[in-house]
Formats: structure tokens, sequence, C-alpha cells
């Protein structure tokens, strides 16, 4: 009992805030670079919470897999024999070695370094002279569970078996991507684009979840969205949040000097954002929607993807003009995300001071992070 108290009051002094949220004040930065908060991180949030991880494409049949990963932790999704999805921790339960890489289609899924195999139920099937040791229970070492759920054709993971619905987790989103003309069973993946940066997680999606930047850091994007306060439109609920801009009509003025022409089904784009780490993208025009995952590799690194979808009939030449504006949007993000960080690092500035009408939903973000590490 008392090493418990310890260890809840180390975690209490760790999470303290010297100046409030509720009055405009930043996490602290040490939250940015401190190895004990990102311990907490993964104990408290990513081993609780979903995040997407693929298309139902990947795993179409039985015996069909793909590895991906859920914060820190590395999962395989598969079919079992019955054709149910099915999620594991994708570590063997002997040595800690991963046991699937990739994707494929299997009848069993066995670790590469011992040969320890195990059903597609997750069950250990064959473990090589495991029959010499005394007691040994092959139904102790089945694979960890964990629980997959989807959203259309997305397919979304949460390393707690226990945990609550998906459908709690993206309340509001799918209803407002449904009206935005865009038809999720239209939808093919055309590209994956992994990348890393020097810079931490939460640095990332706070970037993501303001567009207060956007007129300075952002020529391309200002001159086809919108992006003046009063036309630009931000929505928070409990788990998840929507950024709306309009398309400037003067785009569409013959010679206009823009990075596409948004001419198609979606007239508007949208930004959502499903806690703690994945993004829904709708780009104004042909029917297109770009999921990214942003989680931490190191307290001042992380990585993730961006999967690019877009509907069956939009021409290579069309997704690649709205891939194109996605990627300079991003790589002039990522510029900003490792200056802030390296800002951060210094200590100078140890709680900044954020505009709540501004940064309304980078505001509501922290608010869940600290409520999830202060729990």
């Amino acid at each position: 009992m008392l090493a418990m108290t310890a260890i809840e009051s180390g975690a209490e002094r760790l999470t303290s805030i010297d100046r409030p949220l509720e009055d405009g004040w930043a996490l602290p930065a040490r939250w940015y670079s401190d190895p004990a908060i990102l311990g907490l991180e993964r104990e408290r949030i990513f081993a609780h919470s979903w995040q997407y991880v693929g298309h139902v494409d990947l795993v179409p049949s039985e015996g069909s897999f793909f590895v991906s990963q859920v914060g820190h932790v590395p999962v395989v999704i598969v079919r079992d024999r019955e054709a149910d999805l099915r999620g594991f921790v994708n570590i063997c339960r002997h040595r800690g070695h991963l046991v699937a890489s990739g994707s494929g289609c299997r009848t069993t899924l066995q670790c590469p370094y011992h040969a320890w195999t195990y059903s597609l139920d997750g069950s250990l099937r064959k473990a090589p002279r495991s029959e010499r040791e005394p007691g040994f229970d092959a139904s102790r070492y089945s694979l960890l569970p964990i629980t997959v759920d989807t959203w259309g054709p997305f397919l979304f993971a949460n390393v707690d078996p226990e945990a609550a619905p998906l459908a709690e987790a993206i309340a509001g989103v799918p209803e407002l991507v449904g009206a935005s003309g865009v038809d999720l069973g239209s939808l093919k993946l055309r590209q994956r684009v992994e990348w890393e940066m020097p810079a931490n997680w939460k640095n990332a999606v706070e970037n993501y979840l303001e567009c207060y930047h956007c007129p300075v850091a952002h020529p391309g994007l200002a001159k086809v969205v919108d992006v003046d306060q009063d036309a630009y439109e931000l929505v928070e609920r409990e788990l998840t949040s929507s950024q709306f801009g309009s398309i400037r009509p003067s785009v569409f003025k013959e010679g206009a000097n823009v990075p596409y022409v948004p001419r198609g089904e979606v007239t508007g784009a949208q930004y959502h954002f499903i806690w703690p780490n994945t993004t829904v993208n709708i780009e104004a025009g042909r029917t297109n929607l770009s999921m990214d995952v942003t989680f931490p590799t190191a307290p001042g690194r992380s990585k993730g993807w961006t999967d690019y979808y877009f509907g069956e009939d939009v021409s290579e030449r069309e997704a690649s003009e709205i891939v194109a504006f996605a990627a300079q949007v991003a790589f002039e993000d990522q510029s900003l995300v490792e200056s802030v960080q390296r800002g951060l690092d210094s200590g100078m500035v140890p709680q900044g001071r954020i505009l709540l009408s501004s940064e309304k939903l980078l505001h509501h973000f922290q608010r869940l992070v600290r409520a999830s590490l202060a729990d």
C-alpha cells in the first residue's frame, strides 16, 4: 500500500500544472520532453483509446491478416475461420518477438523466433519442446486479445479488451462525413505515406487543431479555403472535434493562381479529430478522404502515416492534385512543429498562453490530455 501511494503521489506531482488551462494557459513545456510523462501517456491514453489502423480490404477473407500499431503497441488484425474480425497484441508469449509481419493469408500465425504457433483465434497451438516441461499449460499463453471495430470501410483497434464501443469514440464525425458529399462505399485506398518528425506527438496534433496559423504559414491553403476567423468554423464534442472551411469564390476565376481548382462533389473542406491521435480530412473537389495517425516513439519524436482514399471514378491526375496540395500543407506544418519543439525543449517559456477563441480545439485537446494523465 505504501509503495502504491508513493507511485500515485509521484504521478500527481508529475502532472501538476502551475497555471490553470481554464484561464488560457497551455500544458507545461516539460510535458513535451519528459520521459515520465510519455510513460503515463502510454499507460493512461494509448492503452485505452481507439486508433485507425487500416481499410477492411486488408482482411477480405478467412485467414487474411495485416499488422499495424496502436500507440506503442504492435498489433495484428485477422479474419478467423468463421470470417470474424479479431485483433491481438502482435507479441509472442514466449520471449516477446513479434509474431506476424506485413500482410497476407495464413491458417495459423507462427513466431519466426522459436516457431510458437497460434491459431487464428489467438490460442497457442504448438510450442516446440513444451511437452518436456512439467505443468506447461498452453491455454495460459494465448495471444493477448484487443478490441477491433469498424466505421464503414475503416478499421479501428483498441488494445483494451474491455474498451467502450467505437461509436462513442467517434460520435459526431460519421454523420458529418456522410453529409460531406463523400460516399464511403465508393472509396478506394490509393496511397499510404509514412513519416517521422523530431517533435512530440501532442505538438503535431495541436498544430492540426488550429488554423490560427493558416493565413501566415499556409499561403496555398489560404488561397483555396477561407481561413478567416469569422468564416472558419470550429466545433468540439466530448472526444471529437471538427473544422469546416468554405471555398473562396476567387479560385474559380479564369487564371487564378491556386494550387488546384476544387471542382467536384465535395463543396467544402472538413477536418475532424478523433481522440487521441486520429484525424479525418476531406478536401473540396472530387471524392476524397484521408486518415492520419500520429503516435510517440520517444518523448521528443513521433511517427505516423496518412492513407489517401479516392472515389473509383477520380482520375489519377485529379487525385495527384489533391495529394500534392495536402503534402505541401503537411510539409509546412512539419517545419512549424519542429520549431515549436525546439522552443519547448529550451524550457525558457515553461507554460505558453493560448487564445481560447481561435485555438478552442487545441484547448479541448489539452484538457483531454490533462484529464487522462491526472485520472
